[in-house]
C-alpha cells in the first residue's frame, strides 16, 4: 500500500525511507550473510546488531543508531532540505555554516563520520570569520556527492542550467572531484527529468548523456545489460562507496525493477554502501511513481523517525 505524495516531495521522502530502511544491513558486504538474515529476520528497518557482522566482511558502523534512524547520508539530505526550507533557495556558505555546526564539535550528528566528512570539517573548521572556500570538498569520489541532490532537485524552479550550476557547487561543499561531481549531474538530470513527465527508462537516459567517460560507460552498461542477480550486480559494478560503483547499481536496480520496495530490498541485498546507494535509488524509484501504489509503502513511511521533521521542512522547501 503506498500513500499519495506529489512527485517532488515523494523524491525526498523516497530518499530518505530508503536510507533509514537500510541503515540495520550497511557496510555488510557478505550476501551470503545478508541473505542468512533475510529469511530470519528480513531486510528493512533492522535494528543494527554487531552480530550480524561477526566473521563477515563489512564494517559495524552504526552501533549506537535506533531502527528508523538516519545514516550520515540522510542526515545530510535532511539537513540540505531543512536550510531550503528556511532560506528560499540554496545558498552555498549557509549550508557549509549548517553542515559544521551540524556535524562537527559539538554538533547534534552522533554517528560513523566518513573520510569525505572529516576532510571537508578540516577545511570549514580551519576557515576564519566563517569565511569558508566555495571548494571546500575533498578529492574524494565517494557517495557525500549524491546525498543533497534529491533535496536540491525538488526545491528548484529554474532551468537545467540553473539546477546543474547549483549541482556543481553543492557537490563540491563536500567532494571537490571531477567524477563525484560528474555523479551528481547525472543523478540531478535523472530526477529532474522525471519530474518533467519523462518515462524512467528516458530518465535514466537522460542521466547517462550528461554524465562522462568511465562513468558513462558503466551507467550504459547497467542499463543496456539484462537483469542480473543479485551477487553478480554488486561483483559487476562494486559495492564500495565510490560513485563509479553505486551510481551504475542504483540505474541497473531501476532498470530492472517495478516499484519503490522491490528496488529498496534488491539494493540491500547487494551489500555494501546500500545507504549511499539508498539515496538516488529512493528519490529516483519515488518519484518513478508518486501517486500511485508502486511508490513508497505507508509501514515504511511510518517507521522513520524523522517524518514529522521531513514533512514540515517539505512544505516551505518545496513548491506544489
Amino acid at each position: 500500500m503506498g500513500i499519495y505524495f506529489n512527485d517532488k516531495k515523494a523524491m525526498v521522502l523516497g530518499a530518505l525511507v530508503a536510507d533509514a530502511a537500510s541503515l540495520g544491513l550497511h557496510w555488510l558486504y557478505d550476501v551470503n550473510r545478508i541473505a542468512e538474515i533475510e529469511q530470519k529476520k528480513g531486510l528493512i528497518f533492522l535494528q543494527p546488531d554487531a552480530n550480524h557482522y561477526a566473521d563477515g566482511k563489512g564494517y559495524y558502523a552504526h552501533g549506537n543508531k535506533q531502527t528508523g534512524e538516519a545514516s550520515a547520508y540522510g542526515e545530510a539530505c535532511l539537513l540540505m532540505l531543512k536550510q531550503l526550507a528556511d532560506h528560499g533557495q540554496f545558498n552555498c556558505q549557509v549550508y557549509q555554516a549548517a553542515y559544521c555546526g551540524f556535524f562537527g564539535p559539538g554538533g547534534k550528528y552522533i554517528g560513523y563520520v566518513d573520510s569525505p566528512t572529516r576532510q571537508t570539517l578540516a577545511v570549514l573548521l580551519a576557515a576564519k570569520d566563517n569565511n569558508y572556500p566555495e571548494r571546500s570538498g575533498a578529492d574524494d569520489d565517494q557517495h557525500p556527492a549524491l546525498a543533497t541532490i534529491p533535496a536540491l532537485v525538488a526545491a528548484h524552479c529554474g532551468s537545467r542550467e540553473e539546477l546543474l550550476a547549483t549541482v556543481d557547487t553543492a557537490a563540491r561543499i563536500t567532494s571537490n572531484n571531477e567524477l563525484a561531481v560528474n555523479a551528481a549531474r547525472s543523478l540531478a538530470v535523472t530526477l529532474h527529468s522525471l519530474l518533467a513527465g519523462e518515462s524512467l527508462q528516458t530518465a535514466l537516459q537522460n542521466g547517462i548523456t550528461c554524465s562522462e567517460d568511465v562513468l558513462a560507460t558503466r551507467l550504459e552498461a547497467a542499463v543496456t545489460i539484462n537483469k542480473l542477480p543479485t551477487a553478480e550486480v554488486g561483483e559487476k559494478f562494486g559495492r564500495a562507496c565510490h560513485v563509479q560503483e553505486g551510481l551504475p547499481v542504483v540505474f541497473h536496480i531501476a532498470r530492472h525493477t517495478k516499484n519503490y520496495q522491490s528496488a529498496i530490498q534488491e539494493n540491500i541485498r547487494v551489500g555494501g554502501d546500500s545507504c549511499g546507494r539508498a539515496i538516488a535509488l529512493g528519490a529516483i524509484m519515488a518519484t518513478s511513481a508518486a501517486g500511485t501504489s508502486e511508490s513508497i509503502p505507508l509501514p515504511w513511511l511510518a517507521r522513520y523517525a524523522r517524518l514529522a521533521e521531513v514533512a514540515d521542512a517539505l512544505a516551505h522547501a518545496v513548491k506544489e
